[in-house]
């Protein structure tokens, strides 16, 4: 008797559909997508319990003909693609055919649909992958699918759901992204008799961006458009900015919209070079906020890998990365620098949130959104007496990203630790601590690509104890510490000999910096790229040899530190993520003194 059968078709479709319809957010996902394909200039979404009981998308498309929205139920019928070579260049969100049989094989689905110019549409009811009634309807034109109870059928995926909240958050996370990419179609997202986002069609990225998420002065704009592969977007600036004004603590944490062709995509590779860009300017973990949009020819990129069409593959990887890599570097390097905000609430009224939800927003942005500079940021320092002279210090690589800062003008210390200096924008209140570490962090590392840095021999050497895990970690870093100008070898027990160091630290600083590098090496992943060790070193260096807070600086060092300021790549923060400067902007003191 016969081991191997043909599975009936129901079941094929079921299994299918687990690669397909993973939750109710992915039917959402698949059904907009073929609203987008089919020229939608409105798409309405509206689910209940989180679209476990019930979906329904509705578009003012180009609808479809009787004949086509029987077709279209079928596996693998598609009008997008005709032969094999079409995959080479897929120009549109949907190709295979499989999305709404999948999903009509796991739920009772009812698909409605009237073409344009025809003066009645069709409904068809689908249980479980068999269809019930094929009838005329009368409707508008375009399409609305309502999909109820997804996986009825398959308790086993069902019980995998998380809770109605959870789903709904899902929901509202993946109409969010396809509204972002798509601002000239209107959204609209109703859960549970909800409006959670209503967004009219708007004429640019950065309209739908407001609509979406509220005015965000802290994102920065990227753009490349040069050569076959066009980046535009927002990114989180490096400067970390609160709700009120200001800088906060922690790593940045926000969301990662990546599209390739307007695609919603999740890639190694990009994500790869996003944190690349930030690590250039930083050794602090960070998982920031990116909305990026990445163009280029459909035959450089594959995008049939998964049946999620989440997933693809660069014809030239490397390429990308750099390119991804390279323009958010330059645009981080123009970011601008926290702001603070003076005007307290008024009695009974708190600040607005800068993340609103994302419903009914004005279809235009406010005046700080407008093109031009950023505002003016800080970063990098200029040496204090006791420091290595100019000629022992590289200057910044011609490569490197330009500042945007402006020349400031120094107005005096507060504290014998911040700097108080003005410009064109407003006054600046820059730490001299941060700033010249951050001149530090940039000089040495420039330096390490050529070679190594220059040393001092020591007549007497420091004799020091170091525990056991700092003693392990000097050893395993020993041939980057020497690069960087150290001479350490073992003398026995926990103590180690210092014969050298660099010439940018002074020996009363040695001690510390060498326990501080013990401490941060210290369960470094010994597996990690010797660039990263040598920038997490140059970073401990460049803190112990900066100028230091409660330190009194004549008007020339203040002048000579904002002028080194203003050479830096990357003027927002120093190389451990905290901030540089803090602005208070001409607007902000004209509007509190009721100028304007």
């Amino acid at each position: 008797m016969a081991r191997i059968h043909l599975l009936p078709l129901d079941l094929a479709n079921q299994i299918a559909a687990g690669e397909v319809v993973e939750r109710p957010a992915s039917v959402i996902k698949e059904l907009v997508e073929n609203s987008i394909d089919a020229g939608a200039r409105r798409v309405a979404v509206l689910v209940e319990l989180g679209g476990k009981k019930r979906i329904r998308v509705e578009d003012d498309g180009e609808g479809m003909e009787p004949e086509d929205a029987r077709l279209a139920i079928e596996r693998h019928a598609t009008s997008k693609i005709h032969r094999a070579e079409d995959l080479e260049r897929i120009a549109t969100l949907g190709f295979r055919g499989e999305a709404l049989p999948s999903i009509a094989s796991v739920s009772h689905f009812t698909l409605r649909s009237r073409a344009r110019g025809a003066t009645s549409g069709t409904e068809i009811k689908v249980s479980g992958g068999a269809v019930g009634s094929v009838t005329e309807v009368g409707m508008p034109e375009g399409t609305s699918i309502e999909v109820a109870d997804v996986f009825y059928n398959l308790p086993a995926r069902r019980k995998f759901l998380k809770s109605d909240a959870a789903e709904a958050g899902q929901v509202s996370r993946v109409v969010t992204q396809l509204a972002l990419c798509y601002p000239e179609i209107g959204f609209a997202l109703t859960s549970s008799g909800r409006k959670v986002l209503e967004c009219p069609p708007v004429s640019t990225l950065r309209d739908r961006l407001y609509q979406l998420y509220g005015d965000r002065p802290d994102l920065v704009e990227v753009r490349r458009d040069k050569g076959d592969v066009r980046v535009v977007g927002y990114v989180a600036a490096l400067a970390e900015q609160g709700p009120l004004g200001g800088a906060q603590g922690g790593p940045t944490r926000g969301p990662q919209n990546i599209f390739v062709n307007r695609r919603i995509v999740k890639d190694k590779t990009i994500a790869h070079a996003i944190i690349d860009s930030y690590s250039v300017a930083s050794i602090k973990e960070r998982s920031p906020e990116v909305h990026l949009f990445i163009d280029m020819p459909p035959d450089a990129v594959d995008v049939n890998v998964h049946p999620t069409k989440a997933e693809v593959r660069f014809r030239d990887q490397s390429y990308i990365h750099e390119i991804v890599r390279r323009t958010l570097g330059d645009a981080l390097g123009r970011g601008p620098a926290p702001e603070l905000q003076l005007e307290a609430p008024a009695v009974g009224q708190s600040y607005p949130s800068t993340r609103p939800l994302p419903h009914a927003y004005p279809t235009t942005f406010p005046s700080r959104w407008t093109t031009g500079a950023p505002p003016a940021s800080a970063e990098g320092v200029g040496a204090a007496s006791h420091l290595a002279p100019a000629s022992a210090i590289p200057t910044a690589s011609p490569g490197a990203a330009v500042s945007a800062l402006r020349p400031m003008m120094a107005l005096g210390q507060f504290r014998d630790t911040f700097i108080v200096a003005v410009d064109e924008e407003g006054i600046a209140i820059i730490d001299q601590h941060v700033a010249h570490e951050r001149v530090l962090f940039e000089r040495i590392t420039e330096r390490l690509t050529g070679g190594r840095l220059e040393s001092q021999r020591l007549l007497v050497p420091i004799l020091m104890d170091l525990p056991a895990a700092g003693l392990q970690a000097i050893a395993a870093h020993a041939m980057d510490l020497e690069r960087l100008g150290f001479e350490i070898e073992a003398f026995g027990g926990g103590a180690v000999k210092v014969t050298a160091f660099p010439v940018l630290l002074r020996r009363e600083d040695c001690e510390a910096a060498i326990r501080a590098l013990a401490e941060d090496l210290d369960g470094f992943d010994r597996g990690s790229r010797v660039e990263e060790a040598l920038k997490r070193i140059a970073a401990t260096m460049a803190c112990h040899a900066a100028v230091k807070a409660n330190y009194p600086l004549t008007p020339e060092k203040m002048a000579h530190i904002l002028d080194e300021l203003r050479q830096t790549a990357y003027s927002t923060i120093c190389p451990h993520g905290r901030p540089v400067m803090l602005r208070l902007t001409r607007r902000e003191v004209e509007k509190n003194f009721q100028r304007i």
